[in-house]
């Protein structure tokens, strides 16, 4: 199979076709769950759309090693091509994984602003950055100021950047401060019923896209 084949058989192609809530150039999307649900394993799967349209990845953890980051993007394409029964996927993950720069971070001693700081300095050494995923970033803690910083530097640069939050509430009101809501153009929950878990779109879009339990893919 082809990368260009494999960019139709991603999970993120359920996100756009059901929620129609991807994100435009200069845009931000927020992904909350409490912990252990699998914020991680979307925000991978948008990093992976990204990747597989030739597209330059920087993946920001504030509480993963590396080693788990890389593990995490290993499995969900394992998991792609157990799908869609690809027999080349070792050889299509290394390819696309030559555009990820990963990027680990302690929140006490560095802020979004440094994170801004870093990623341009990347962009000017020639990695041209279309997508940052920031996960593990406890949003409670991280001032308007920063937050806004970040989104205006997402915004001109004509990037997208998805951020993880730990959070327990099924509202958007209920999410984070109403001024730090604003700079998210997308904002979805997911949410456990019995033994299904479901993706709902609390801002820009509507719907539920369907995650399945096991592997965490999104589906239809």
């Amino acid at each position: 199979m082809e990368k260009k084949d494999l960019i139709d058989c991603s999970p993120v192609r359920f996100f756009d076709n059901v929620s129609k809530a991807m994100l435009k150039e200069g845009e931000m999307g927020l992904i909350t769950a409490k912990k252990g649900l699998g914020k991680t394993s979307v925000l991978v799967q948008f990093g992976i759309d990204c990747l597989l349209k030739d597209k330059a990845l920087v993946h920001v953890s504030f509480d993963q090693h590396s080693s788990n980051v890389i593990s995490w993007y290993s499995s969900i394409m394992a998991e792609i091509a157990k799908k869609k029964n690809i027999s080349n996927i070792t050889e299509l993950t290394e390819d696309i994984m030559k555009n990820r720069t990963i990027l680990n971070f302690n929140q006490e001693t560095f802020t979004l602003p440094k994170v801004v700081t870093t990623v341009k300095a990347l962009n000017e050494g020639g990695l041209k950055t279309n997508t940052v995923v920031v996960d593990g970033l406890d949003l409670a803690k991280v001032s308007k100021e920063d937050l806004k910083c970040f989104a205006d530097y997402v915004k001109s640069e004509k990037m997208t950047a998805w951020f993880s939050y730990t959070s327990e509430a099924s509202t958007l009101k209920d999410t984070l401060d109403a001024d730090k809501l604003d700079v998210f153009t997308t904002v979805a929950h997911i949410a456990a019923e019995h033994t299904s878990l479901g993706l709902d779109l609390l801002k820009n879009g509507e719907g539920k896209v369907n995650l399945d339990s096991k592997t965490l893919l999104m589906v239809k």
